[in-house]
């Protein structure tokens, strides 16, 4: 029944764009992947009901692009049809990890795309698939890859930096500031590139090869939830991000040759830095935690009842974190993530 919801959700919205308003991301696709994953697929017609005013119609092709000549259109978003068709013929010439295999290392140094929006509809479109591979998780699975490919924007470049791989909270917590942040995500972005000690902040110390990559990834991911509790009051809806985009690349590792994970894990943790440096405040705040702590249906019933998609993608990774180290203060902390998203 919750397959079926997916797909229903995602034959729903498959004739719809990537963006809104002309830039605005189309979060339509991930927040269903995520109620359905949690259980509350009766709920994602309706909310797909209340999000549709924000949805535009799938934009048309200007010309198709070549196979071999893909690297001008990239990060072009006046090509989103056509990458749209573009990774519709891929898809179905070969299977789907052969296209994620080849594409991966292409997009990943414009991982800032969209705001990290499209790592993140990928890795959410890879887990669906990861799932059961049906006709509509592949379509969804081609509209994150021509979203990233349309908006494909890489960061300045990181060094080799001091990152510590047992303690990613105190490298997040060394992480410095755009002096400002005043303006969206592009302009934030571009003062990364004269940001003093940038390179040696989204550097990381290289690991061992392989297998630690998922457990230093992870570890991201949750000293990136834990902070947004006393940093997220600055920029409650920018700093979800710090969080779910390296979850995307998390999700998307299973899929991918080990040969792959290396690179994937550097381009996660810059993209985190690079949020962090954005949107984080000088100073955390304290919050009171929910007491007693809720529980995880309860936490997700109130995001989808909040309308957000952030809301619930936040409080989807914040699940994946407490499913790895079983707090019940992680669970608090993402209802009160709601309770700032829906105040921003």
């Amino acid at each position: 029944m919750a397959d079926s919801m997916l797909d229903e959700a995602y034959e729903r919205l498959r004739e719809t764009g990537p963006e809104r308003d002309g830039w605005l991301s189309n979060h339509a696709p991930m927040a269903a992947e995520a109620l359905v994953r949690h259980g509350h697929g009766e709920a994602v017609h309706r909310w797909l009901d209340a999000y549709a005013d924000r949805l535009e119609e799938r934009p048309r092709g200007i010309w198709p692009i070549p196979v071999d000549e893909w690297r001008d259109p990239l990060g072009d978003p006046t090509r989103a049809g056509d990458w749209l068709d573009y990774f519709e013929r891929e898809l179905a010439a070969e299977p789907w990890r052969t296209v994620l295999a080849r594409w991966w290392p292409r997009l990943l140094p414009g991982i800032a795309a969209g705001a990290t929006h499209g790592v993140i509809r990928v890795g959410h479109a890879v887990r669906a698939l990861l799932d059961q591979e049906t006709a509509p998780r592949l379509a969804e699975f081609g509209h994150g890859l021509a979203y990233w490919a349309a908006r494909w924007q890489p960061l300045a470049p990181p060094g080799a930096g001091p990152y510590r791989s047992t303690d990613p909270r105190s490298a997040l917590d060394g992480v410095p500031l755009v002096p400002d942040q005043r303006y969206g995500a592009r302009a934030r972005l571009a003062q990364l590139a004269d940001l003093p000690g940038w390179p040696a902040a989204a550097g990381m110390v290289p690991g061992r090869p392989g297998q630690d990559v998922p457990i230093r990834l992870a570890a991201i991911v949750d000293a990136a939830v834990v902070r947004y509790g006393s940093h997220g009051y600055a920029s409650p809806i920018m700093l979800v991000h710090a969080a779910t985009a390296p979850n995307a690349v998390l999700r998307t590792l299973p899929a991918l040759p080990v040969t792959l994970w290396g690179p994937s894990l550097d381009a996660a943790w810059a993209a985190t830095a690079a949020v962090t440096a954005a949107y984080a405040p000088a100073e955390p705040r304290s919050r009171r935690p929910a007491d007693p702590a809720p529980q995880i249906d309860e936490v997700m019933s109130r995001a989808a009842d909040s309308g957000d998609a952030h809301a619930i993608k936040f409080v989807d990774t914040a699940v994946d974190v407490y499913a790895r180290g079983g707090r019940p203060s992680v669970l608090a902390l993402a209802l009160y993530s709601v309770e700032l998203i829906n105040g921003a």
